[in-house]
């Protein structure tokens, strides 16, 4: 008897759906850019079966799930250290140059080492539940919208890919600010006449991401610009550490107490723990998740343990050396409030750049996958030439709008917060929690339910507070300074 040709009763958890028709038997294809691996059945012992267009592999008594949905861009093909490195890439981008002013200043040394710590646990734990929903139902959930549409229905479809659209624009546009910071402070290095304004930095930041964006098909190609934005990240961090490192020990007594009046403080303090969640979290983890190599859960465990140990020690070295040296003066922008050889600096503000740049192109990766897969063609390579105009003409257009709000509103500490109230929290968060509530309700003890109950209530709780706080920084800040501003 063939047993790979044996169906495999697996339980759905849809409620809202009728149930689906039954699905016509899809031939086994290969992994490659436009043809992505869609079924995999259990075998009783490891083999390899050779298709048409490549390898299938097949491990001993594991049952491997139907992908979701047919995708534009590649499927279990990068090892766990690789999707550790686009983690590790993730939160150890520029954006922590910003957290000794935007997380420290606010929360002070106990709050802002606690806040950090805390929400670095709570983000692991969160993250280690959604990857263990990757593949239920029969299916591989590739895409975080699909997760929530099997679970929910086509409502919640709709919303989190909403949310999460709202998540990683804003994360974009964050970006395309850095870029357009470190450009600046460049030019102020060697020419402080006020000719270079931010928001032209901002535009050449966003062709750049753009360029960058029209040569890398898929999130799998980065490959060895990961390699290249580790070196990058460490540029920065090392120089800022150790020009902080520098400062401090040559500044006289810093001021390490909480400014402002106490309604102020009270929204301050909401703000910086919303940032605190944006620092450790993608929303985009189904996504990467869809990357990785078998199995699945395993691997995507290994590389988050790398991301929340190892990954962090230069986050937390850059982050607390900078608010050390300036105390409550520190600059939502370090490299801003550092001294030193302007070499030491220039290379520094370079390597903050062009690793934002890949950086970028991580959190812009579900876009991309959306757009190639609904409206790119699934004739020839991903470098023929009506492929790389396609990319041109709709990356490029995304970007645009992009790098016009970065302009628009520059306010970086501002779209962190808001970013981590709209969308990292519900989505990390919130979903994480109810989603597996709901898919293993039957197997948690009254414990561990009214576990996850606090969860989903009290990170709901705050989400909406945070969200009331990012709205009035950006409100404030846009009283104080004008539209298209020279920060």
């Amino acid at each position: 008897m063939d047993v790979k040709n044996v169906p495999i009763p697996i339980p759905s958890f849809q409620e809202e759906e009728e149930e689906e028709e039954e699905e016509e038997e899809t031939p086994f294809w290969a992994c490659s850019v436009h043809s992505p691996l869609l079924k995999q059945r259990k075998e009783l012992s490891i083999s390899m079966e050779k298709a048409e267009n490549g390898a299938v592999f097949r491990e001993k008594d594991e049952v491997f799930a139907d992908v979701s949905d047919d995708t534009a861009h590649q499927i279990s093909t990068d090892p766990w250290y690789q999707v550790a490195f686009v983690l590790t890439t993730g939160v150890n981008s520029a954006y922590v140059l910003g957290y000794s002013g935007s997380v420290m200043v606010p929360l002070g040394w106990t709050g802002g080492t606690l806040g950090l710590v805390l929400a670095a646990a709570m983000s692991m734990y969160a993250n280690a539940l959604l990857a263990r929903l990757h593949e239920i139902g029969g299916k591989r959930h590739i895409r975080y919208r699909d997760l929530a549409g099997h679970i929910y229905g086509r409502k919640m479809y709709a919303l989190t890919w909403a949310l999460q659209y709202v998540n990683l624009f804003m994360i974009n546009t964050g970006f395309i600010i850095l870029a357009g910071q470190a450009l600046k402070a460049i030019y102020v290095l060697y020419r402080d006449d006020g000719v270079l304004k931010l928001p032209y930095c901002i535009i050449i930041a966003g062709v750049v991401c753009a360029i960058f964006a029209f040569g890398i098909p898929h999130l799998s190609a980065l490959r060895i610009w990961l390699g290249v934005s580790t070196v990058l990240s460490l540029v920065y961090i090392i120089a800022a550490f150790v020009l902080s490192f520098r400062d401090g020990l040559k500044a006289p007594p810093r001021d390490y107490s909480i400014h402002g009046k106490h309604v102020d403080k009270i929204f301050s303090t909401i703000g910086a723990i919303s940032t605190t969640v944006f620092a450790y979290n993608t929303g985009m983890l189904p996504e990467i998740q869809a990357t990785i190599k078998r199995p699945v859960v395993k691997n995507m465990e290994k590389a988050l343990w790398f991301q929340f140990t190892v990954g962090l020690v230069p986050l937390y070295l850059v982050v607390f050396m900078g608010y050390w040296a300036y105390g409550s003066n520190t600059s939502s922008y370090l490299l801003n409030s550092a001294h030193g050889p302007v070499w030491a600096k220039t290379l520094a503000n370079v390597a903050a750049f062009f690793q934002t740049v890949v950086a970028l192109h991580i959190f812009a990766s579900p876009m991309y996958e959306y757009l190639d897969t609904q409206y790119g063609s699934k004739v020839g390579g991903p470098f023929s030439p009506h492929n790389i105009l396609f990319r041109v003409l709709v990356r490029g257009g995304y970007l645009t709008i992009n790098t016009f709000v970065a302009a628009f509103l520059p306010f970086l500490g501002d779209f962190m917060s808001l970013t981590g109230a709209m969308s990292t929290f519900p989505l990390t968060f919130v979903l994480a929690n109810h989603m597996y509530l709901k898919v293993k309700s039957s197997k948690l003890s009254a414990v561990q339910k009214g576990w996850h109950w606090a969860n989903v209530v009290g990170f709901g709780g705050f989400a909406v507070l945070a969200f009331i706080a990012g709205v009035r920084l950006i409100a404030l800040d846009s009283q104080t300074y004008h539209f298209f501003a020279d920060l």
